[in-house]
């Protein structure tokens, strides 16, 4: 099939490949002039790695990045409320990979321009419209300046991000982005390492929360590149999200600076980035069809959700894995995304509304509101098998099944 993909991000540069690997004619147009390796830190879950794997290229990815040894959630005065493995060591096929999110874009980007051709990876082409009938889809696209240009294909996938034209076109009347009364602020410093070099945290509760985790191995010096997130709630936002503002550290420092704890100096680590940008948190409601005819949506514009469980990225990437094979059972297009639908529309609608009870983090609100001046013993505060259970349960819903967790 000829595939138009619109949006030259994760998700669409990780569904070009896919497609392509399964035989596809595939050209991928974006909007920006220029793709850029913006951003800070990513995560890279196992069943989204493995993807990655059967498409060669893990060992680029591991190269560049860190291999996640543990998730560890602690309460606000740094006390451990629980922890489990991750990636191989929770016995996975492939790691669990935190590495900058422009080393993954690029990797991606390479991969599709080598495979593809450069001349199928364009940039300065926004989607502006598009027709269909029942032999073709015609995708209309337009540059910065101006210049008209459209493609005929046997589909079009619109991976066009959170503010999706084709998300538009299909729902004219739907609210903006929801936002959740949470900021978050992003960095990336230098630093010495903390826990096992390879630990990815989380601290605090839904109001006041603090991440980090190495994306990089240790310098000559013995410093690594830690990526963090400090989130407030925030009672209002009418600031359209973009992860390239930035950010003060007077927003946000204040309410950080006595988070000091044995294993980690926080206030420590946000004083010693170089920039910091600044993110509302939102997402959408789910939808009830991404499918119409020949076009489909995937990514952020079919289920853009909270930072939450690493599974942004993740879920993409698993959305074009699931369409490859929905068109490889499907001679007919429009068939296919119909089955690509049914395979992903309610697993990803399911994750943004977990999201939003916080998902596997609820240990940490629970651990909160339980013993706010913090404990002495876990134990007292959860029953047994209760954090267990609350972690296999996101596990279960995100299709990163659960294997062997310890505290």
């Amino acid at each position: 099939m000829r595939v138009i993909i619109a949006g030259a991000g994760i998700g669409g540069l990780a569904t070009a490949l896919a497609l392509h690997a399964a035989g596809h004619e595939v050209s991928v147009f974006e909007a920006a002039r220029e793709i850029l390796p913006l951003g800070v830190g990513i995560n890279l879950l196992p069943h989204a790695a493995q993807i990655l794997a059967e498409l060669g290229l893990l060992d680029d990815l591991v190269a560049q990045g860190v291999a996640t040894r543990e998730l560890v959630y602690f309460n606000r005065l740094g006390q451990r409320v629980w922890g489990e493995p991750r990636g191989v060591l929770a016995g996975h096929a492939a790691p669990q990979i935190s590495l900058p999110r422009g080393v993954l874009q690029s990797v991606l980007l390479e991969a599709a321009i080598a495979r593809l051709g450069p001349e199928h990876v364009v940039c300065d082409r926004r989607l502006a419209g598009f027709d269909q009938d029942q032999r073709q889809v015609t995708g209309r696209f337009v540059s910065a300046g101006g210049e008209a240009f459209t493609l005929p294909a046997d589909i079009l996938v619109a991976a066009d991000g959170i503010h999706s034209f084709a998300r538009s076109a299909f729902y004219p009347g739907e609210d903006p982005p929801i936002y959740s009364g949470r900021i978050l602020w992003r960095a990336t410093t230098l630093a010495a390492p903390f826990l096992t070099g390879a630990s990815m945290i989380m601290a605090g509760h839904q109001d006041q929360k603090f991440v980090a985790y190495p994306i990089s191995a240790p310098r000559a010096d013995g410093r690594q590149q830690i990526n963090w997130i400090a989130e407030l709630r925030i009672a209002q936002s009418l600031r359209r999200e973009d992860w390239n503002r930035r950010g003060a550290l007077e927003d946000f420092l204040p309410r950080f600076e006595d988070w000091r704890f044995d294993w980690l100096d926080v206030p420590g680590l946000i004083e010693g980035a170089e920039a910091v940008y600044e993110y509302p948190m939102v997402d959408r409601d789910p939808l009830p069809r991404w499918s119409h005819g020949r076009v489909t949506l995937l990514g952020d514009a079919a289920h853009p959700m909270y930072p939450i469980g690493s599974n942004g990225a993740s879920q993409a990437i698993l959305d074009a894995r699931a369409l490859a094979q929905a068109l490889a059972a499907n001679a007919e297009p429009a068939a296919g995304l119909a089955a690509y639908e049914q395979a992903r529309l309610s697993a990803t609608a399911a994750i943004v509304l977990a999201n939003r009870g916080n998902g596997p983090e609820q240990c940490m609100q629970l651990a909160q509101e339980r013993a706010p001046g913090g404990f002495e013993r876990i134990e007292d505060v959860f029953a047994p098998g209760e954090l267990e259970a609350m972690a296999a349960r996101y596990k279960v819903l995100t299709g990163l099944r659960p294997k062997e967790v310890s505290r």
